[in-house]
Order: C-alpha cells, then structure tokens, then sequence
C-alpha cells in the first residue's frame, strides 16, 4: 500500500488519533479506562515510551486523566459552556442572581479560596482605572470549582475609594454579586469588554487548577464601565481551556 501523510505521522500520534476517534465515536464513554501502557505496547509493537506518550496527548487535550494505581480514564467532566453575553446581563447580577447561574444550570459550583486585599495597583490596573493619585485597589481572587473541579482563578481590581465600606470588601458580596453592589454605589455597570487570549499555564496556575502542564489555559480580561465611560472593574481570569467552550450568541 502507498505511503499516505497519516503514515507519517509518528507513532504516537497515530495512536493517540486512534484513541482520540475511540473515545469521540463513544467506543470508550466517560469515565472508561482506555488501554494501558502495556496494552498499547501488545497492540501496536511499540516501545513503552511511545505508548507513554500517546496517552500524554490525550491527558494534555483534556480528553482522558490519570486515576493514581488505576491507570487513565476518558475524562468524565463536562465542559462548561459559558455564556459570554448573557451572563452579564443587567437582568442576571440586577435581580439578585450570580452571573453564573446563566452557565452552571444545575450542577455544583464552589467559590472555595477568596481573599481580599487592598494593595497598590499594579502598573496596568492604574492605568486603565485612571486612579492618578491615588493608587490602591481592593483585590478580590478566588478560586472556582464544578463538579469538585478546579476551572477558574479570578482576580478582580476595583478602586479601593469606590468600593471602601462595601460589601465588595468582603469575601462573601450577597445577591448579584460586585456588580450589583457597584449598583448600589452608584456606579452600575452598563459596558463590559472583555479581551481573550491563550498559552500555557505556569506552574503555580497548572497546581491550582489541577492540570498537566501541557494543557493551555485560557485569559480572559473583562473591564467593567459605569455611565460616562468610566473603568470600576478590571477582572483577571485563568480559564483551564480543556473545561470551557466559549459561547457568544448575538444578533447580527
């Protein structure tokens, strides 16, 4: 048989390919453990670093995870699909509702680290905040977690004078969250940006959200604007790209 381009492709990326159309196709269904190391080596004649390495691709796209003693498993979790527009609706955070309700639907969502802090504003926070003299802002970072897994570190700015005194200052904001707390300062937030990028997570970011290194991370920067244009929020986001589809539904 004539050489073809797949023929090419190293040994562990055809085997990986295979698995991959295995576990799409449902031949192997969430939570299935997929041929080992040795089973791979049986199968396809391959050195153990090969098989190795084909289950690798697969734990780096997010598709399989490794169970410790038991080998590696079709990922069993759900990717979160998040709702880019409507989630930050006025009719989300107004009427009391965490803007997360507009994705998680029914399943469990669990803010377990919040800290808040007021610091000096980093360089790029002062700026787009325009605090001039200024200077402070409350930091609010947290982590959030699915279905008991780790998917989101944010970490908000908000110009310490606006917020001082507030709710915003504590780790729990109430019904509706910041926004709805920055309602009731006075400087509802009626414009968001939000600016969407990629790369590979640092060492810190792949331990807090608990994946492997080669798996990519998705940042999101949202700025909040009050009336007249002004910036009241800047929020930093480090999305596990393998527990995210963006979804962004709007008219034409």
């Amino acid at each position: 048989m004539a050489s073809t381009d797949d023929d090419r492709r190293p040994k562990y990326q055809r085997i990986a390919d295979s698995l991959r159309e295995a576990i799409q196709s449902g031949e192997y269904g969430p939570g299935d453990r997929l041929p080992g190391e040795n089973d791979l080596i049986t199968e396809y004649g391959v050195a153990r670093m090969t098989a190795r390495q084909a289950l690798t691709v697969l734990k780096d796209e997010g598709l399989a995870e490794s169970r410790k003693g038991a080998g590696v498993f079709v990922r069993s979790f759900r990717p979160l699909r998040r709702r880019g527009i409507q989630r930050l609706a006025q009719e989300q955070w107004g009427n009391g509702r965490s803007i997360w309700s507009a994705d998680t639907e029914d399943r469990t969502l669990v803010v377990d680290q919040v800290t808040v802090t007021e610091e000096m504003a980093p360089e790029h926070v002062g700026s787009v905040l325009d605090l001039a003299d200024e200077g402070t802002v409350c930091v609010r970072r947290r982590r959030f977690v699915l279905d008991g897994k780790p998917i989101l570190l944010a970490t908000s700015y908000l110009p310490a004078a606006l917020v001082a005194g507030s709710a915003i200052t504590q780790p729990d904001t109430g019904p509706g969250g910041t926004y709805a707390r920055l309602a009731e300062l006075g400087f509802k937030p009626v414009h968001f940006r939000e600016e969407v990028r990629s790369r590979m997570p640092t060492k810190h970011e792949a331990a807090q959200l608990s994946i492997s290194a080669g798996t990519p991370v998705i940042l999101v920067c949202r700025t909040a604007f009050a009336d007249e244009g002004r910036p009241v929020e800047i929020n930093e986001m480090t999305l596990d790209a393998a527990s995210y589809i963006l979804e962004y539904d709007f008219d034409a």
